[in-house]
């Protein structure tokens, strides 16, 4: 049977700690409060089940406790305590929203019979909820529209995820969607109403990554004119999320796993710790498990950063979602640019179902705002799309491997090559196209002596 967290509110002393030690002894996670007001703060905090109050207190009584708590946590079931136990009294905390309610005084058997009671009415409540929503949002998770089977499992991690305080690692492509997972995730749990700080890690020089993430003293290296408070300071009490996380150096990822672990931040130059409340949620377009067999990335903190991860697909591999996406881009490209917007013909869609959109969802959105502004009839055809989409042909169902087997670091150099070529031997812009880290593709240019302009380096 799945025990709940109960916070108790009961300005008895020893009430307090017989209820408690009962549902303790019984297998429940509580948290006991003297007072309504310490209750509601607490609850401010944390993520509760039930919520086990009297109705007679100082200050603020139960009836108004329960008026607030529903407020502020509306799928928390709500329990009323009291000594007055009038039909009346009953009736009103029901109207108001309670579950149930225990007349004083009661028994350990009663207690636990109501608890249980309420916990399973809470239980089932919120799976048929969730089975709602999965009907309801089987096509979208916020801004993430999907209904594929790809997508089926990212909503799942995702929704477990809302409520937790662990460190989240989503990985995926560039323009999948990675971001939008992390903003759903801060904005629909408890930090909703804390700060939602993101941090660009591979847009920040290697030697500014400590002062942007944990702020600098006045004087602490060139140019520091003025102190300057972290981005982890900034965020205290709600999510920081730290985009691109597999380009930050070795030495900042070491000071990143000791403030992950203890809370802890020390300002570059500074000489006093600060503790803050933060949950990390982290975004990376590279397979980290490669970039730490590499020795680019520490193992220590992919496996502290690795609590629960979430793998956002690229669209090529959920093409069955195109139609429900370009239906929602259609709507909020209409409102974004007040125009009239085309139907999408059939040919259109099956050309956008052959391409690889090495870009993804951003590269869709783009595709089809630009197609619209440039539309002159009432249905998109293929003519009217960039040159990209022009004769492409049906993709492959997979990789063929050649009767004599093939070597895969000339694979793997040939790859490099093309994707240098491609972009003008920008080696950033190349590790985008090969779905790696800017110096994960440099330790290969390195391994294989090639060179970023496309030529091979004498060893």
């Amino acid at each position: 049977m799945e025990k709940h967290r109960i916070l108790i509110t009961e300005d008895d002393r020893v009430q307090r700690e017989i209820i408690t030690d009962i549902l303790e002894y019984s297998g429940y996670e509580v948290v006991a409060c003297a007072s309504a007001e310490e209750a509601l703060d607490t609850l401010q905090e944390e993520v509760f089940q039930i919520l086990l109050t009297d109705m007679k207190m100082p200050g603020m009584d139960g009836l108004e406790l329960l008026r607030r708590a529903r407020r502020q946590c509306p799928e928390m079931d709500v329990v009323v305590m009291t000594a007055h136990a009038t039909i009346k009294t009953a009736v009103t905390a029901i109207k108001e929203g309670a579950a149930d309610y225990l007349e004083k005084p009661f028994d350990k058997d009663e207690l636990l019979l109501v608890v249980e009671r309420t916990g399973e009415r809470g239980r089932l409540r919120r799976e048929n909820a969730m089975l709602a929503r999965l009907v309801d949002d089987s096509v979208s998770l916020g801004n993430i529209i999907g209904q594929s089977e790809a997508m089926h499992e990212v909503y799942e991690r995702t929704r477990r995820a809302v409520h937790v305080p662990s460190t989240i690692l989503i990985q995926g492509e560039s323009g999948t969607g990675k971001e939008l997972i992390a903003r759903h995730i801060h904005f629909t749990g408890p930090r909703a109403k804390k700060p939602f700080i993101v941090v660009n890690c591979a847009a920040i020089p290697d030697m500014l990554v400590e002062s942007e993430l944990f702020g600098h003293e006045k004087g602490a290296f060139t140019g520091a004119d003025k102190a300057r408070t972290g981005k982890f300071e900034l965020a205290h009490g709600g999510t920081l999320f730290l985009d691109e996380i597999g380009d930050m150096r070795l030495e900042s990822q070491a000071k990143l796993l000791r403030v992950l672990e203890d809370g802890v931040v020390e300002k570059v130059g500074g000489s006093r710790s600060r503790q803050v409340d933060v949950r990390v949620i982290v975004a990376t377009n590279c397979d980290l498990k490669r970039s730490v067999s590499e020795g680019t990335f520490r193992k220590d903190l992919y496996y502290r950063l690795e609590v629960l991860s979430i793998t956002m697909p690229p669209l090529r591999d959920r093409v069955e979602d195109l139609p429900l996406l370009i239906t929602h881009f259609k709507a909020k490209i209409a409102k974004k640019l007040n125009i009239s917007v085309p139907d999408i013909g059939a040919e259109v869609l099956e050309a956008f179902r052959r391409y690889r959109w090495p870009g993804n969802v951003r590269e869709l959105e783009n595709t089809l705002e630009e197609a619209f502004i440039l539309a002159r009839n009432p249905v998109l055809e293929v003519k009217d799309l960039a040159p990209k989409f022009q004769h492409l042909e049906p993709q492959a169902s997979g990789i063929v491997l050649p009767q004599g087997g093939l070597d895969l670091e000339e694979v793997e150099q040939e790859l490099i090559r093309q994707a240098l070529d491609r972009s003008g031997g920008r080696i950033k812009e190349a590790a985008t196209f090969l779905g790696m880290t800017y110096k994960t593709l440099q330790y290969r240019l390195k391994k294989y002596a090639i060179d970023p302009k496309g030529d091979t380096v004498e060893k």
